[in-house]
């Protein structure tokens, strides 16, 4: 039996009694088991935020006291916290939708809403939606660093392929001029070295893929296999 996925979501909200009622509604979702951690107004909000990077989605009232939501979530993005936002508000206002979603603000929704799947699949969307972006982010990064990788590699290869080339017909001269078997024994190991340098070279030149593999403790090397 698959374990459910774990959502975290970080309600901000002033009353007690909706912020039992989210807790409820989203406990009775199936498809996912959703924790929520409960914070009554913004400042809090903002220090859990900041403080817990587990947090998935910030399910936020528009109308609290002291700081409203956009306010909040212009202190978030100050604060660079990259974890998506929803509204909640008690009806629609396209002007205040707007500006939400200029702010990055990923949904908005009429807290009437609550006791609907809407809001547990606005939840899981939003969730999927961030996890595919960070995804594409990543790939991104790795393909650039893959690049540089790769110019740095050209360069180095263009240095050191002759001295490899004239080591290599050196050694095979030696070896082809008899010499004694214990001298041979080494000839032989350093001609099998060249080898594999220009071997690891090669795959290095053709890497297709930024793949590291654990070496020792916290360092990692390539992996050419």
């Amino acid at each position: 039996m698959t374990a459910k996925r774990h959502i975290t979501v970080l309600l901000v909200e002033d009353n007690v009694d909706f912020a039992k009622l989210v807790r409820i509604y989203l406990g009775r979702f199936e498809d996912a088991e959703i924790e929520v951690i409960w914070k009554a107004n913004g400042t809090e909000g903002i220090e859990e935020a900041v403080r817990n990077q587990g947090v998935d989605v910030i399910l936020m009232d528009y109308f609290l006291p002291g700081m409203n939501g956009l306010e909040i979530t212009r202190a978030l993005k100050e604060k660079e916290v990259e974890t998506p936002v929803v509204f909640l508000t008690v009806n629609k206002d396209m002007n205040l939708a707007v500006e939400v979603m200029k702010l990055g603000v990923r949904d908005y929704l009429v807290k009437e809403e609550i006791s609907t799947p809407i809001l547990p699949k606005t939840i899981m969307t939003v969730v999927e939606k961030r996890k595919f972006q960070k995804e594409v982010a990543e790939l991104e990064v790795r393909q650039k660093r893959l690049e540089a990788m790769q110019e740095l590699i050209v360069g180095i290869t263009k240095e050191i392929t002759v001295p490899l080339q004239t080591m290599k017909g050196i050694v095979d001269l030696l070896i082809k001029n008899g010499n004694s078997d214990k001298r041979g024994k080494y000839l032989s190991i350093i001609h099998d070295n060249v080898e594999r340098i220009e071997s690891k070279m090669e795959k290095l030149i053709n890497l297709k893929e930024d793949k590291t593999v654990q070496y020792i403790k916290d360092i990692k090397m390539i992996d050419l296999s």
